[in-house]
């Protein structure tokens, strides 16, 4: 037998599959001794044929004749047949000397059997996108063995670019919404299905009434006790099945958004009733479920409606997606503070159905390029979703080049989400090994150690994380030198396997933006050496093909950017700096202390609203900034956050006057905002410039805030914030 390290643009290592066991000879000498026999013409035992023949021939070079006939001879390699030990995506796999037979348990069961059989039998690993090993031979024998398996969850999705490889979609044994849910609709769907800006105008009723009135929005909701609201869907939805005629599930779910439901004084009845919002929802949901009993109703259990309702109980043929949005990542879901409202949830919904789609949530949404260690409580959370009846499962994982172990996240979540009773830690090395080669040993270290500080730190771990918040914990500058130090070993190691080499950059790009969203805070350290720092980052991040640093789309060229201009020290003096604050309308209470020095501390806030930025809520801000003598300037100007995401808006306008002695004001100028609906992070000031030099002990900066979210927004109906950083005069 020949064992040759294949070259196909990746690394691969060699794994010999053969034994003195064999039982059954598919090729020999590059022939082709087996036949593959389709039972029947399905697409699904075609796609399991191709797949299997496909590594047949990257393994030996030849390929085996595929038939469809009854007329089956000793040594056939059979694909189709039902099993009743298996149930949905299952199969059951045996190998004797008289052949071998894949038999589904239903849906893709076929594929998945040959996935395992290449896998477990035949010595091909997967890794990510395009990339995989195996040993070449020019013969292929296979032991005797029976296998059967049913997947943990009867759907598993992650977010992962290796979906762009239709191989390594089968492979994972992942799935898509379209692949389920008819016209694509899932999640969020109420104004997919009942458009505001078509039906708002004419019938407000049939949204949310919120703060005394309606509001009719993307992101407002349904009124779910007006019966003209049913029928009008029910109508749609009527037509989208007979559109999509071999779909049997569709999501009628709320809008995005929080605190948005309808509070009029039918919808509040029920709910009050209910002791929960979801009351609404189920009820909602079960006369849809009644209207249309062969198809089957996903919606969401998200945030407002997270908790299950006291009195109704979904129908079989409703479908309850649970998400845990809100939670805390450092520890599993049974073990944090912020996971005992989850745990209330989960428990209450499963008491009452056994139709539970989890989403679970393991993503740095504000810095989706930075370090996420909570590899280590994956396999808990996973096997509480299953122990409280979810039958589906969405992992909302890294999803963009670039993010923290991506790829391995991806591969050790999809073989959990199979069977959660593998041991994690080896699934780790048993990635790391294949995908890094010889700096496996210096990454599994470096996670390891992140893992263990963030654990001794005590600090949350959170899907709008920013690194600023650990650099006292798992980043603080005695840890980052070991790390610096790991990686420069793993680089070391792979320096002459470009493509792993590319592979250990990217790994360790996460560390590189942690470093420097650090540095920003602190004005230490040589301003040239920095900006060697923040280049290095623009190309390495070119290099990975890193198109985003946050989920709404920011690229890294710009993050570049803005860190020379905004971040690096130097450059003007700002006359301001370390003034006194003299409040009128001070920020909401989490902020007061923060604003005494943070407005003028010659730091600004980035992208995460969660450090440095000073902010206010449903309300204006008057404050006067007290410079302590009197000083000669022309420009002043506000610094502000714009993140819609996080109901962070721009205000309407900003006010400067000012004053030599704190009694009579005159006016400086105002600086108004455009309104922004651009769901990218942006940073905006508010500069108002005199053409004469001005003097002034005393600036007043009055803000005038949006006070509530408008219709277009995720929070349609509710207060809006604002956040201001840096004021700056010059």
């Amino acid at each position: 037998m020949n064992q040759i390290k294949i070259t196909t643009g990746l690394f691969f290592l060699i794994f010999p599959f053969f034994t003195i066991s064999a039982q059954l000879t598919l090729v020999k000498n590059k022939k082709p001794v087996s036949r593959i026999i389709c039972l029947d013409s399905s697409s699904v035992n075609k796609e399991a044929a191709e797949l299997f023949n496909k590594f047949v021939f990257r393994i030996s070079g030849t390929r085996l004749p595929v038939l469809s006939e009854t007329n089956l001879r000793k040594g056939d390699v059979v694909i189709g047949g039902k099993t009743d030990e298996a149930q949905e995506d299952g199969f059951l796999i045996e190998c004797t000397d008289e052949g071998l037979r894949i038999v589904s348990g239903g849906d893709k069961g076929a594929i998945y059997g040959v996935v395992t059989i290449l896998e477990k039998y035949m010595g091909v690993s997967y890794y990510a996108k395009e990339s995989y090993s195996l040993t070449k031979s020019e013969t292929i024998q296979l032991p005797k063995f029976r296998n059967v398996e049913t997947p943990a969850f009867r759907y598993r999705q992650t977010f992962s670019y290796g979906n762009e490889d239709p191989v390594y979609v089968k492979w994972f044994r992942l799935e898509e919404p379209k692949d389920l849910f008819a016209s694509n609709l899932w999640v969020h769907t109420f104004d997919r299905i009942l458009p505001s800006d078509i039906y708002g105008k004419e019938h407000p009723e049939y949204y949310s009434f919120i703060n005394g009135k309606r509001q009719p929005g993307n992101h407002s909701q349904w009124c779910l006790t007006n019966p003209e609201v049913f029928e009008v869907v029910a109508q749609k939805i009527d037509s989208i099945f007979k559109a999509n005629p071999d779909a049997r599930m569709i999501s009628v779910s709320q809008n995005d958004g929080n605190d948005t439901y309808c509070s009029c004084e039918n919808c509040k009845a029920v709910d009050d009733y209910e002791g929960a919002h979801s009351g609404t929802l189920v009820r909602f949901m079960n006369k849809l479920a009644t209207r249309f009993p062969d198809k089957e109703f996903s919606t969401l259990a998200y945030l407002y409606s997270m908790q299950p309702p006291k009195h109704v109980k979904p129908l079989p043929n409703v479908n309850i997606m649970l998400c845990n949005i809100d939670c805390r990542r450092e520890v599993p879901l049974t073990d944090n503070e912020s996971g005992q409202n989850f745990l209330k949830a989960i428990e209450g919904w499963s008491a009452i159905t056994n139709n539970i789609f989890i989403w679970d949530y393991g993503i740095n949404f504000d810095n989706l390029v930075s370090p996420f260690p909570n590899f280590h409580i994956l396999k808990k959370n996973i096997q509480l979703f299953k122990k409280h009846h979810a039958t589906m499962l969405f992992e909302q994982v890294n999803g963009v080049e670039g993010a923290d172990f991506s790829e391995m996240r991806a591969y050790m979540l999809s073989k959990l989400m199979w069977n959660p009773e593998l041991d994690t830690d080896s699934l780790m090395r048993s990635f790391m090994n294949g995908y890094y080669g010889q700096a496996a040993p210096y990454l599994y270290q470096y996670r390891k150690i992140m893992e263990g500080a963030l654990l001794a730190s005590k600090t949350p771990l959170w899907i709008y994380d920013s690194p600023i918040s650990h650099k006292d914990g798992m980043l603080n500058e005695y840890l980052l030198k070991t790390y610096n130090e790991l990686f420069d070993q793993a680089e070391a190691a792979v320096e002459k396997d470009t493509k792993i080499l590319k592979r250990v950059r990217a790994a360790r790009l996460p560390l590189q933006y942690a470093e420097l969203e650090i540095m920003r805070t602190t004005l230490k350290g040589d301003r040239d050496d920095l900006a060697r720092k923040v280049e290095l980052f623009r190309t390495r991040t070119m290099e990975a093909g890193v198109k985003a640093l946050n989920e709404r789309g920011n690229p890294p060229a710009e993050y570049c950017d803005l860190y020379l201009q905004r971040f690096l020290p130097g450059g003007q003096i700002n006359k301001a700096s370390k003034a006194k604050m003299i409040w009128t309308i001070p920020p909401a209470d989490k902020y007061k202390k923060l604003a005494e020095t943070a407005l003028t501390d010659g730091l600004y806030g980035g992208s995460s609203y969660v450090e440095g930025w000073v902010g206010w809520v449903g309300t204006d801000a008057d404050l006067i900034i007290d410079m302590g003598e009197e000083k000669v300037f022309s420009t002043v100007e506000a610094d502000f956050l714009h993140q819609l995401g996080g109901w962070v808006l721009l205000p309407k306008s900003v006010t400067y006057s000012i004053s030599s002695d704190n009694k009579t004001y005159s006016d400086f100028g105002t600086f108004t905002f455009e309104e922004d609906r651009d769901l990218a992070i942006k940073f905006a000031g508010a500069k108002v410039q005199s053409e004469t030099l001005v003097k002034a002990r005393y600036i007043r900066v009055f803000v005038d805030g949006l006070k509530l979210c408008p219709s277009w927004h995720y929070g349609v109906g509710h207060e809006a914030w604002f956040f201001m950083d840096e004021i700056s005069v010059h």
